[in-house]
């Protein structure tokens, strides 16, 4: 068996039950505290979130408030706010991450295409040059760098500095960064 020293860890498996009953997509903004939900940032019809699981440090999704599967479900102002919300993303990661690259993209189809939750979701994830190294590839383990209230603390103050943020938000407070893209 593969291990890897990550004492940071104990936080997250010692953390209080937090069943969350339905879609998490549809759960975690309504919550009162959007740092401790990972929602970063928001904008009329979509949201930014960090990934839970995150492949790299920065790892976000930016997701419609509406609940629907597919980028054709959705009506002309929210797909383009979804984008301006994705561009903003983009910025706020290279703002305050600097990675050498970015991937982006969605998993339509459930388990087919590799998604587990049916709730529409763009990943944003920030990569730099060496990322895959020798663990991932040999040792079947993928080490994460940075904790993720560090990589919030980064995200939100990116997206503070975004010229459509119209409410920088408390990041200490739990308040996310309010965009407003005129949409």
């Amino acid at each position: 068996m593969d291990r890897i020293f990550a004492p940071w860890r104990i936080e997250w498996v010692e953390r209080d039950a937090d069943p969350i009953d339905g879609c998490p997509f549809c759960v975690l903004p309504e919550r009162e505290d959007a740092r401790e939900a990972r929602v970063v940032a928001r904008s009329e019809y979509n949201y930014v979130l960090l990934n839970n699981a995150p492949y790299n440090p920065g790892h976000a999704m930016v997701i419609p408030g509406d609940h629907v599967e597919d980028p054709t479900d959705l009506d002309d102002a929210t797909l383009l706010d979804h984008a301006k919300l994705k561009a903003a993303t983009l910025s706020a990661l290279r703002r305050d991450l600097d990675p050498d690259g970015v991937n982006t993209g969605q998993n339509l189809g459930g388990d087919a295409a590799g998604g587990s939750i049916d709730h529409l979701h763009t990943h944003v994830v920030p990569r730099w040059s060496g990322d895959t190294n020798f663990m991932p590839v040999t040792g079947d383990t993928k080490v994460i760098v940075e904790a993720i209230e560090r990589t919030y603390d980064h995200l939100h103050a990116g997206f503070a500095a975004d010229e459509n943020a119209v409410d920088s938000g408390d990041a200490d407070a739990g308040d996310a960064v309010e965009l407003d893209f005129g949409v």
